[in-house]
């Protein structure tokens, strides 16, 4: 007698492979609340820290905005693996009805951000200042894990790259919208982060209140222990090595792109002698941010329809090379504008594809949230490391120029080895 195997255990919603494509409404929705959490990071990076940092200790501000910075990537990298990692094994339960697990993390983050941001417009002291950063990078990092969850949660692989675009268009119009806002729609200091702070709370709670958030049924969970929960973060690069390999190139990539921005306004300040550098640095803004908007979708479906990834990723590490070698070469105004053209295009391209490439080496789609979270390790380590790389080579190894000769060499070495991935084209 022949005897036929039961079929396998379906996966739950949450845990599947998503086959059906997500509409423009939700990923406009997606767009948004990526919009807010990307304002609330770098607009207070770009100029509202710098500004603040300046008036409280005017002599020594490239020492103490690496502090600042510092601690709060630190903060940065803590919080967001942890969070994700919470995220994969919420159970959020209203009216005896099981709502999800990702949404409570956005829309706690958001208000809590929001609450920190107008808390750190009233500080007066390097500490103070320090600390405030601390609890926003901490709220914000924890919406960020869930946020980036959605994707591989809810996109299907042929539509990644596309969506990967739309997402990281953020990154670059978050600052420019932030920037506006705090430079031309409001003055001063306090009522920036407060603008920003509401301008989280707008554009992030629509999608934690109006999209769907799958729940995972008790069996699926993975367990709730400190001991478990710490081990989880540690993903062996002998097993999973196309992990290992994607997870240093973001992080050589995302060093580069530190080491070349952030200390932009001082650039302009005292490299370039910009008559307005904080004008100058919004025009940078808007053409990066063009550049990126051209890119960064387009680059994605072609990538989708193609079927490949990596030499997208090393295509866009050479552009973002060049611009840097730009700027190295030729510190002057005119050669910044080509500069910040030339970087934002190859951005956009590396963001839209890079990301699409990360959800195909995901471990396990039970940690999908946490396995995120220690790649995002890879975009806000170099932000500790950033400050504290740049601010000798500025001070005692060659100025601005060998600063953006070490973005160069870092961001093509970066995106070179993106090669040793096997199991994605």
């Amino acid at each position: 007698m022949t005897t036929v195997d039961p079929p396998p255990t379906a996966l739950p919603a949450a845990l599947a492979e998503p086959t059906t494509p997500v509409r423009r409404g939700w990923i406009a929705l997606l767009f948004a609340a990526n919009l807010g959490v990307w304002m609330a990071f770098f607009t207070p990076i770009q100029v509202l820290l710098p500004q603040q940092i300046e008036r409280i200790s005017p002599g020594n501000k490239e020492a103490m905005f690496a502090v600042v910075t510092g601690f709060g990537a630190l903060a940065a990298v803590l919080a967001n693996p942890l969070a994700g990692a919470l995220s994969d094994r919420t159970n959020l339960r209203l009216l005896d009805r099981e709502r999800g697990r990702r949404h409570v993390w956005t829309a706690g983050g958001a208000v809590l951000g929001a609450i920190a941001l107008v808390l750190l417009a009233r500080q007066d002291t390097i500490i103070g200042v320090t600390v405030g950063w601390v609890a926003a990078q901490v709220c914000f990092n924890t919406m960020l894990a869930s946020l980036t969850a959605g994707i591989p949660d809810r996109v299907p692989v042929v539509q990644r790259g596309g969506v990967s675009g739309w997402v990281g268009i953020p990154q670059a119009l978050g600052l420019v919208v932030g920037v506006v806002l705090v430079t031309a729609v409001v003055t001063g200091n306090a009522a920036g982060y407060a603008v920003i702070a509401g301008a989280v709370l707008l554009l992030s709670l629509p999608f934690a209140l109006l999209t769907a958030d799958d729940p995972l049924p008790r069996g699926h969970r993975p367990a709730l222990r400190a001991r478990t929960l710490l081990a989880s973060m540690w993903i062996s690069p002998r097993r999973h090595p196309d992990f290992a390999w994607a997870w240093i190139t973001r992080f050589l990539v995302q060093l580069g792109n530190a080491l070349g921005t952030l200390y932009l306004l001082y650039f302009l300040t005292d490299g370039v002698h910009h008559p307005d550098p904080a004008g100058g640095l919004l025009v940078l803004i808007l053409l990066y941010t063009l550049g990126m908007m051209l890119t960064a979708v387009i680059s994605g479906r072609l990538s989708d329809r193609s079927g490949r990834r990596k030499v997208y990723v090393i295509t866009s590490g050479l552009v973002m090379a060049v611009a840097a070698l730009l700027l190295a070469v030729a510190p002057v105004w005119s050669t910044a504008v080509v500069a910040a053209l030339l970087l934002g295009a190859g951005y956009g391209v590396y963001l839209s594809v890079d990301a699409a490439l990360i959800t195909e080496v995901l471990p396990t789609a039970t940690d999908r949230a946490k396995d995120l979270g220690v790649i995002n390790i890879a975009n806000s380590a170099p932000q500790v490391l950033g400050p504290a790389l740049s601010a000798p080579i500025v001070v005692h190894l060659g100025g601005y120029p060998t600063l953006y000769a070490v973005t160069a060499a870092v961001t093509l070495l970066g995106s070179a080895l993106v090669v040793k991935i096997r199991g994605v084209s």
